[in-house]
C-alpha cells in the first residue's frame, strides 16, 4: 500500500456560527440582571460604546419638532437690558451703609459636601459564630478551654449543630476528652437554646432542660420515639410508653414548639427579589404588554470615534481598523439587544393569545401549551423560544410568573378539553388545604376525587405532583 499526500475537492454544506450570531443567541438566554452586568462590561471594554444620556433623548424630540410648520413671526420688540456704568447721584448712601452694617442675624451659606448620610446606615447582621464567640469571651475560660471553645464554634453548621467529633477537637487542641466534653456542655447552655448539639435528639433535650420541664413522657418520646413522632403514629407511642393517647398529644404539643434548628435565627441568607422583564396590564377588555427597560443602559456609538473616521481625518491604518472593529462590535451589540427585546415581546404576545382565559380568570383556566405552539405562531425555532423563556419573568394581573410557567403538559379529561398540569397541581393543593387534619387524604383518595371531576389521573401522578409541591404524604400530615 502506497502512502502519500493527495488533494481532493469536496463540495459540502455546513452551518457556521459567526461571533455576532453567537452573541445574539447568548443574549437571549441571559436574565435581566445578567444582561445589565454584561452591558456594563462591554461599556468598560469597548471605547466606541457608551451610555446615551438624557440630552440625546431631548435632541431626538427636538429633531421631530423641526419638521413641524413654523408659525409666522409676530412683531415683538425686546428691550435690551444694560448695566448702568455711571453712579446715580440720588442714591442715599447713609441708609445703604447703615442697613448693611447692622448687627442683625447673620446668614452664612455653607458649602454642600458629599458627607455620609447617617440615616442610611444599618447595623451589620450578627452571625451565629459572632454571637457565640461573644458569650465565650465573657464566660471566663482558661486559655486552653477558650481554645477548645473556639474550635467547637468553628465546627458548627448553619443550623447550630456540631459537625465534628469531640475526640477530633480534643486531639487538635492537645487536650483530653474529659475537658473537651466539659467545655462542650457549657457551650450547650449558651444562647440560642439547643446550640452545639450533635443531633436532633440532643438539641431537643437541651431545650427541654433549659425550659425547666421535668416530664418523663416528653423525655422518653424525644429519646426513643422521634421516628414514630415523625410518622404521626400516636397509637404506637402510647402503647410503648403504656400511656393514653391524650397524654401523648399533650406531650407532643410541647415538643412541637421546640426549635429543631437553633441556628436558624442567625441565618444570613438574604431574600432574592425578582424584577420582571415584562408587565402585562389590563385596559378594559384588552391587555397591554410593556417591556421593563428600567435599569438597562441605553446604548449608542461614541460620536467622537464615529466622527474621527467619517470626517476623513488622517489616522493610521491600524488605528482605523481598530476603530472600525470596535464600532462594528458596538453596533452588533445594540442590534442584538433590540432583537432580544423584540423577541421577548413577540413570545409574550403569543402566550397571551393562547392563555387568554388564564389572564382573565386565574390558574384553574391554564391550558396545555408546548414550545412548538409558540414557535409555529411567531415562526421561530423551538430552541429560540426555550432560550427566551428561561429566567424571564412577567408581572400579570394574576401575579408574577416565569415565562416557563405557561408551558404545561396536558391531563386528559373525559368528555371535555384537556387540562394543564399546573391547574391539576393547584387542584391537589386546594384539596389538601381543605382536608380533615385528623384524617388526611391519601394519594389514592385524591386520584379518585379528581377522576370524579372527569380527570384521567393515576395515583403515581398525584404522588409526583404532591412531591413537586413539597407536600408531605398523608401519614405525616396527620395531626395527633
Amino acid at each position: 500500500m502506497e502512502l502519500g499526500l493527495q488533494q481532493n475537492l469536496i463540495l459540502s454544506q455546513q452551518l457556521v456560527m459567526t461571533p455576532q450570531l453567537q452573541q445574539a443567541i447568548k443574549l437571549l438566554q441571559l436574565s435581566r440582571l445578567e444582561l445589565a452586568e454584561m452591558i456594563q462590561q462591554e461599556i468598560e471594554q469597548n471605547p466606541a460604546l457608551e451610555e446615551a444620556g438624557p440630552d440625546e433623548i431631548s435632541d431626538r424630540k427636538m429633531s421631530d419638532l423641526d419638521n413641524e410648520p413654523i408659525a409666522p413671526e409676530k412683531d415683538i420688540r425686546v428691550k435690551e437690558i444694560t448695566i448702568e456704568e455711571k453712579v446715580r447721584s440720588d442714591t442715599d448712601w447713609e441708609s445703604y451703609i447703615n442697613e448693611y452694617n447692622s448687627t442683625g442675624k447673620l446668614y452664612i451659606e455653607s458649602e454642600n459636601k458629599d458627607a455620609p448620610n447617617y440615616e442610611a446606615f444599618t447595623t451589620e447582621k450578627k452571625t451565629l459564630e459572632d454571637h457565640l464567640q461573644w458569650q465565650l469571651r465573657l464566660y471566663g475560660f482558661s486559655e486552653l478551654e477558650e481554645k477548645i471553645g473556639h474550635m467547637i464554634i468553628g465546627n458548627l453548621n448553619r443550623d447550630g449543630y456540631l459537625c465534628s467529633d469531640i475526640e477530633e477537637i480534643a486531639h487538635a487542641c492537645n487536650s483530653d476528652i474529659t475537658l473537651a466534653e466539659k467545655v462542650l456542655s457549657i457551650l450547650q447552655t449558651f444562647d440560642p437554646p439547643g446550640v452545639c448539639a450533635r443531633n436532633l435528639c440532643e438539641t431537643l433535650l437541651i431545650q427541654v432542660k433549659q425550659l425547666g420541664i421535668d416530664n418523663p413522657i416528653i423525655t422518653s418520646i424525644i429519646r426513643h420515639h422521634l421516628k414514630n413522632l415523625e410518622n404521626r403514629n400516636s397509637k404506637k407511642i402510647a402503647k410503648a410508653l403504656k400511656i393514653s393517647i391524650d397524654e401523648v398529644r399533650a406531650a407532643v404539643k410541647i415538643i412541637q414548639y421546640l426549635e429543631p434548628k437553633p441556628g436558624r435565627a442567625f441565618s444570613t441568607d438574604e431574600p432574592a427579589y425578582i424584577t420582571p422583564d415584562i408587565f402585562v396590564y389590563k385596559f378594559g377588555d384588552d391587555y397591554k404588554i410593556v417591556m421593563n427597560d428600567d435599569g438597562l443602559p441605553k446604548l449608542r456609538i461614541n460620536r467622537f470615534y464615529k466622527n474621527a473616521i467619517t470626517d476623513g481625518r488622517k489616522i493610521s491604518k491600524d488605528t482605523k481598523n481598530y476603530l472600525n472593529e470596535k464600532m462594528q462590535s458596538a453596533s452588533w451589540l445594540i442590534k442584538s439587544i433590540q432583537q432580544r427585546q423584540k423577541t421577548i415581546y413577540l413570545v409574550m404576545e403569543s402566550i397571551l393569545k393562547f392563555q387568554r382565559e388564564f389572564f382573565d380568570k386565574g390558574i384553574a383556566y391554564l391550558k396545555p401549551l408546548i414550545l412548538k405552539d409558540i414557535a409555529e405562531d411567531i415562526e421561530m425555532h423551538e430552541s429560540t423560544i426555550s432560550r427566551v423563556t428561561t429566567n424571564k419573568y412577567a408581572y400579570t394581573p394574576q401575579g408574577l410568573f416565569e415565562l416557563k410557567y405557561f408551558f404545561n403538559s396536558s391531563i386528559e379529561r373525559t368528555g371535555g378539553e384537556s387540562m394543564a398540569s399546573a391547574s391539576v397541581k393547584d387542584k391537589i393543593k386546594i384539596l389538601i388545604e381543605n382536608e380533615d387534619p385528623e384524617n388526611p387524604l391519601s394519594d389514592d383518595k385524591i386520584a379518585v376525587i379528581l377522576q370524579d371531576s372527569d380527570l384521567r389521573i393515576a395515583r403515581r401522578t398525584v404522588a409526583k405532583y404532591r412531591k413537586v409541591l413539597n407536600i408531605l404524604p398523608s401519614n405525616k400530615r396527620k395531626q395527633l
